[in-house]
């Protein structure tokens, strides 16, 4: 079993939560999110802002952007989410109390299952987007960035 070692990341004015689904073994090393340097989601954010991203937690809280995952804890094997298994959720009941959050984006195919799973009482529009894995071969960086060019709609 592994836990989620990453605290979320959020603050009074958040107004978007983008939710994975586990973080990767290189984000649990590096202690924060999305650090794969193959995964697209730093890449596809400053495309869709249109700006370099010096300090990522910078960056996220300039745009009211809240990031966490789905899980709390599972059984993967390395950073496969079509691996994950005995899943206990995270809570992200505090993050929604505590913030503005408007709009929930899900990463992906499994963080968007695993929300339908286990928050089904959540009541904030949500918005499933492809995955920015670069094990999601189907999206080109292109593909991503008109996909995602969403976030911007609900972070002005």
């Amino acid at each position: 079993m592994e836990y989620h070692t990453i605290e979320p990341f959020y603050n009074k004015n958040s107004r978007l939560l983008i939710l994975g689904s586990f973080p990767s073994v290189k984000s649990r090393e590096v202690g924060f999110y999305y650090a794969h340097p193959q995964n697209r989601f730093w890449k596809v954010l400053k495309t869709v802002y249109n700006e370099e991203i010096d300090d990522k937690k910078e960056f996220l809280l300039k745009h009211h952007i809240a990031l966490y995952d789905v899980c709390n804890a599972c059984e993967i094997k390395g950073s496969s989410d079509a691996s994950i298994r005995k899943v206990i959720p995270n809570n992200i009941d505090k993050i929604i109390e505590e913030t503005m959050i408007k709009v929930i984006i899900l990463n992906g195919k499994t963080a968007a299952n695993l929300y339908k799973k286990y928050f089904k009482n959540v009541r904030i529009k949500t918005f499933e987007l492809p995955s920015t894995s670069a094990a999601n071969a189907h999206f080109s960086l292109d593909m991503l960035v008109e996909k995602y060019s969403i976030v911007k709609k609900f972070t002005k």
